[in-house]
């Protein structure tokens, strides 16, 4: 027998830089590469550089496209005899691989001992730019592409570049349409296992992660890592570009794609471009036509389970998100984010007409504008076609033909179509004056009053007889001038 492959009973090679024990020579031979970077290895295709014979053997196979290994339950193949094996582990629900301090048991021993470092403690990988030290070499290596801007994983079909191999998989499904996780009560698909396991507690109905600040429990533990940002306020991921701060990565790279007008997510049907995944999935129900998500109250549809969530909320009063600067809570995340402009003033969207340049706090109101200038009336009535270049203005319309009046005032009975009308009256009994003139200070109760207001402060009057070219402040008294000619 080849020395280097000799075995003792105990663990008797051991390293002599971190103390790590082997059974095996030749694995403390390999383990030693990890410390001094040797990769002596080399594919004669592309010339990349191994530490491991074995990890080198793995990577010729991408090259000649071989995947010899089979499932014998669904057929999927596989390059590797290892990655088969795990794979057939998903079938058969087999957890080998134990942890002895918990019990804990793990279908693959890299879990188990990324797991184990849970209990130890151990950090042993540290990054040579910023310090921050990791339990795990490849943890390491993923966190150094942060630093290098280093996509080393390509999409063979469109070539587009990743830092992790996993996201590369993940991306490929969009290609392949491949769906291969089913759930086993209602049949519905997934391209993730995670996200079968996710879709699986809708079924059990169980919130096993609790918050400890409000006692709100959740589904999940990722879940649960969100929510708690609303508490502690954390907003670590900046954009590079304006400096804006957002709590969550995913939302910072939708950010993001407003600087680059990147829109990478493309519907299949009517080739309509989004620069939010989240964004096309709510588009694609507008062609399928499906409200799978029904109140329990007033059994009313919604297309969105976060619609859904939101309309819930119209019935139990419950505001769940509050400002930071004036306590003032909302029912719903994206009022919120508006109202939070009021304390900022940032207006960070511009009309690009020349002789405008009006600026506006949020994307859609800049759309809403421009529409000043095109003439665009893209809403229209199905009933008696009138047309609107406001979608909200549509729907307060709609409400004149159904003679639907939903919302009512709790002191009063009062019923009002909108809600925007119910929130105006209701400030008839409390007296509320939330907008505030920023020159005089005089406050008011509708924001349309407010914008009013102001031009007798700055002389603008954008209102203009067509007929005598008259100017006025206010377009109710354009209407009243137009009297005059008719």
């Amino acid at each position: 027998m080849n020395p280097s492959h000799q075995k003792e009973d105990s663990k008797a090679f051991c390293c002599d830089i971190c103390e790590k024990s082997f059974s095996w020579k030749q694995h403390l031979v390999e383990h030693n590469r990890t410390h001094t970077d040797e990769r002596p290895f080399f594919c004669d295709i592309c010339q990349k550089s191994f530490s491991d014979k074995r990890c080198m053997k793995r990577h010729k196979i991408i090259h000649t496209g071989e995947r010899p290994f089979s499932c014998s339950t669904c057929h999927k193949t596989f390059r590797d005899k290892s990655d088969l094996n795990r794979h057939e582990r998903t079938h058969t629900g087999e957890k080998p691989f134990s942890c002895d301090i918990c019990q804990e048991s793990f279908s693959q021993k890299k879990t188990l001992n990324r797991h184990k470092i849970i209990h130890t403690g151990e950090r042993r990988y540290s990054c040579s730019t910023c310090q921050k030290a990791f339990p795990d070499k490849s943890d390491l290596n993923r966190h150094e592409r942060t630093h290098t801007g280093e996509k080393p994983f390509s999409c063979d079909i469109c070539q587009k570049s990743f830092s992790e191999k996993g996201t590369m998989k993940q991306h490929m499904l969009i290609h392949t349409g491949e769906r291969q996780y089913s759930c086993s009560i209602c049949q519905k698909t997934f391209q993730h296992k995670s996200n079968l396991n996710r879709h699986m507690i809708i079924h059990t109905d169980e919130k096993q992660f609790s918050c400890n600040f409000c006692q709100k429990a959740f589904s999940l533990k990722a879940y649960l890592s969100q929510h708690m940002l609303i508490h502690t306020g954390e907003r670590q991921y900046s954009c590079y570009i304006c400096q804006k701060t957002f709590q969550h990565k995913s939302d910072l790279e939708s950010h993001i794609r407003i600087h680059t007008g990147e829109k990478p997510f493309s519907c299949d049907i009517c080739q309509k471009s989004f620069s939010d995944k989240r964004n096309l999935k709510r588009h694609r129900i507008i062609h399928t036509g499906e409200r799978r998500y029904s109140c329990s109250t007033c059994n009313k549809t919604f297309r969105d389970k976060s619609e859904l969530n939101i309309h819930e909320r119209t019935h139990t009063a419950e505001k769940p998100f509050s400002c930071d600067i004036c306590q003032k809570s909302f029912s719903d995340k994206r009022n919120l984010k508006r109202h939070r402009i009021i304390h900022t003033g940032e207006c960070q969207y511009s009309c690009p007409i020349k002789f405008c340049q009006k600026t506006f706090q949020r994307k859609n109101t800049l759309d809403i504008h421009m529409r000043t200038h095109t003439g665009e009336k893209p809403f229209s009535c199905d009933i008696c076609l009138l047309s609107f270049s406001v979608k909200q203005n549509l729907k307060r319309h709609r409400a004149i033909h159904t003679g639907e009046r939903r919302y009512s005032c709790t002191i009063c009975h009062k019923t009002c179509r909108d809600k925007s009308d119910l929130n105006v009256h209701e400030r008839t009994h409390t007296g509320e004056k939330p907008f505030s003139c920023d020159i005089c200070q005089e406050l008011f109760s509708r924001k349309k009053t407010l914008t009013d207001h102001l031009r007798t402060h700055t002389g603008k009057k954008p209102f203009s007889c067509g007929i005598c070219k008259k100017s006025f402040s206010k377009k109710g008294s354009l209407n009243k001038h137009s009297f005059i000619h008719n």
